[in-house]
């Protein structure tokens, strides 16, 4: 495509304007979204039951079309999120993600509150829902950063805006995409805004893999979403590479002061962590059933739009 960007392309495809969305059904609820294509049962499995283990409303995640996901999906009432039509180009799944949530929530009117959230290195300690949200909630994912120290944060910044752009808020501190709180229209908002930057500069950026969090912060930190920035280890715990975690004697992921945060990310980089949560929330090893095996026609397409999404593009 040469006039036009694959990107834009995509996005205009995807995109629910204002006013289109389903009829409220009057009953307002709760919803946990994630996008978790690529994993088997086993690898989904202690976020799905460390969260179903304290939290009773709407699990929605989009993941892979097999057997070990139906099964884990029926035992723990998860609904299962229709994937997004494919066409001939999409973006990588940490951006396609953000369609996929304004879609699914605006057919969704009824749930008024959404965390979005990463699964795979996700697991809860609490209900995500127990302090309700009155707007927007971002997550700082290191106290110690800014975005000036965060060489990955960096390259996608520069390579959306270019970096006059990113230096505006080289000095603010770096917020992570993978769990996101609050109203629904606050978050849609978001998700919208997360999309439409990262149309910036071409199709090539804008669909790969660190333009969303660079869109995130980009979003907050210029104004262009209203947000309530939250620190670490508050309703979230991002624990990077460089913490040092403890288990608390009653076997919960412990913070600095001592406390617990309901939702915990980033658990598996650490050996203690992952040991533990994988022994009280993970699979018998003859969960994890193989999906079917690729074709080589599979792998070169796959091939084919990885490369695309590195290329030179015209408008």
């Amino acid at each position: 495509m040469s006039s036009a960007s694959r990107y834009l392309g995509w996005l205009s495809a995807v995109l629910v304007p204002p006013g289109r969305k389903a009829a409220a059904t009057g009953m307002k609820s709760r919803a946990v979204l994630g996008y978790a294509t690529g994993y088997p049962a086993a690898e989904l499995m202690p976020f799905v039951r460390s969260l179903r283990a304290v939290f009773d409303g709407e699990i929605v995640l989009t993941a892979d079309d097999r057997p070990d996901i139906h099964a884990l999906f029926a035992e723990y009432g998860v609904t299962a999120a229709a994937p997004l039509p494919s066409g001939d180009w999409s973006p990588h799944p940490v951006m396609e993600r953000f369609a996929a949530y304004d879609v699914w929530l605006a057919a969704h009117p009824e749930v008024e509150q959404v965390l979005l959230t990463d699964v795979r290195d996700v697991m809860f300690q609490g209900d995500p829902f127990a302090r309700p949200a009155t707007t927007l909630e971002v997550f700082i994912e290191s106290e110690e950063w800014t975005l000036a120290d965060h060489a990955f944060d960096q390259k996608y910044l520069k390579a959306l805006v270019g970096p006059d752009v990113a230096a505006l808020i080289a000095d603010q501190p770096c917020l992570c995409v993978g769990t996101v709180f609050g109203p629904v229209p606050a978050v849609r908002r978001l998700c919208k805004a997360i999309l439409l930057l990262s149309a910036i500069p071409r199709s090539a950026i804008g669909g790969i893999f660190g333009a969303d969090q660079a869109a995130c912060n980009l979003a907050v930190h210029l104004g262009l979403v209203e947000a309530d920035i939250r620190p670490n280890y508050d309703r979230v715990a991002t624990i990077g590479a460089g913490a040092r975690p403890q288990l608390r004697p009653d076997g919960l992921i412990a913070n600095p002061d001592g406390s617990a945060s309901p939702v915990v990310h980033q658990y598996d980089r650490h050996k203690i962590l992952f040991d533990a949560v994988r022994k009280q929330w993970g699979a018998p090893e003859d969960v994890a059933v193989r999906g079917r095996s690729k074709s080589l026609g599979d792998r070169i397409r796959r091939t084919a739009v990885s490369i695309s999404r590195r290329l030179p593009e015209f408008r």
